[in-house]
């Protein structure tokens, strides 16, 4: 991959984030408490997608991207070009918070696909293996944020589809905190949030600790959130960790690769911001849901 595209990566998210924040300034400086970082979800989501995009750009996407299709898709060059040009139309809807119930239908839809014809599959095909299982549900989870905020948006016209789709939204969140807490006391030294087997930097203090802190706090969650007891402090919980953990855990990560120089160290670093970013905005987005019909 060249290095242009990790710089049009970070440059894109440093674009959309800058001109969210201005345009949520009013509505963050009104809210209060946790109110704040709720409101930052659609943001947060906004954010990372529009880092994702450049690299499906760049020669139609690494390998990866291509080979990720089904094998029995058509024209299989066209979809990185336009898996990218769908992320950035949606990150532009989110960032500027217009045509939003469109917006997040079509963008949980995606992720949906993504997991009925990508990662559902994988699993089956490696049942006992737990990376397949983690990122089924973690692009289950971007489908859950998505459409959570239809799901908002959907309130007035549609009350009972409304309902329908943050129940689902909130079942996943559920299942997803319960699997990866369980996930993160089987293996502490991951770093944690989303557990995808990245070993915890040997500068982090007490690398475990952290593990058992972050997997409590996902399994506690995904209980209440499974017995609707206390759900959107739940949810939130789960959006204010992943928060925190892009901040001061890959945040540094990627800004050590920098450092480095590596082409393909920074690549990885970007995606993890991005990946815990998406991650903490579509729980956020399920609080904000959760807000609505409390």
């Amino acid at each position: 991959m060249p290095a242009s595209t990790n710089l049009w990566m970070a440059l894109a998210a440093i674009v959309y984030l800058l001109a969210g924040l201005i345009l949520l300034r009013k509505k963050l400086s009104a809210a209060r408490g946790w109110d704040k970082l709720i409101t930052l979800g659609p943001l947060f989501i906004g954010v990372a997608l529009a880092a994702f995009a450049p690299e499906h750009f760049a020669n139609r996407g690494p390998s990866y991207i291509q080979t990720m299709a089904p094998p029995w898709m058509p024209i299989r060059w066209f979809w990185p070009d336009f898996i990218g040009c769908v992320l950035l139309a949606a990150a532009t809807s989110l960032t500027l918070r217009k045509l939003m119930r469109l917006s997040t239908t079509l963008l949980g839809l995606m992720f949906f696909l993504f997991v009925c014809m990508i990662y559902f599959p994988s699993v089956l095909r490696h049942l006992h293996s737990r990376p397949a299982w983690t990122i089924m549900l973690r692009d289950l989870s971007f489908c859950a944020g998505a459409w959570a905020l239809a799901g908002l948006y959907n309130r007035a016209s549609s009350p009972q589809l409304s309902k329908w789709k943050i129940l689902f939204s909130r079942m996943v969140f559920a299942i997803v905190g319960i699997f990866y807490g369980v996930v993160h006391f089987l293996h502490p030294t991951f770093a944690p949030g989303v557990p995808l087997g990245l070993p915890m930097p040997s500068w982090v203090p007490f690398p475990s600790a952290w593990g058992y802190i972050a997997g409590a706090i996902l399994l506690s969650a995904g209980l209440c959130l499974a017995l609707n007891i206390k759900s959107r402090m739940a949810a939130t919980s789960i959006g204010a960790l992943a928060t925190a953990l892009t901040l001061f855990l890959y945040l540094p990560i990627l800004v050590l690769a920098y450092r480095g120089g590596s082409v393909e160290a920074i690549n990885v670093g970007i995606n993890y911001v991005a990946d815990t970013l998406l991650f903490a905005g579509s729980a956020l987005a399920l609080a904000s849901a959760l807000s609505e019909v409390s």
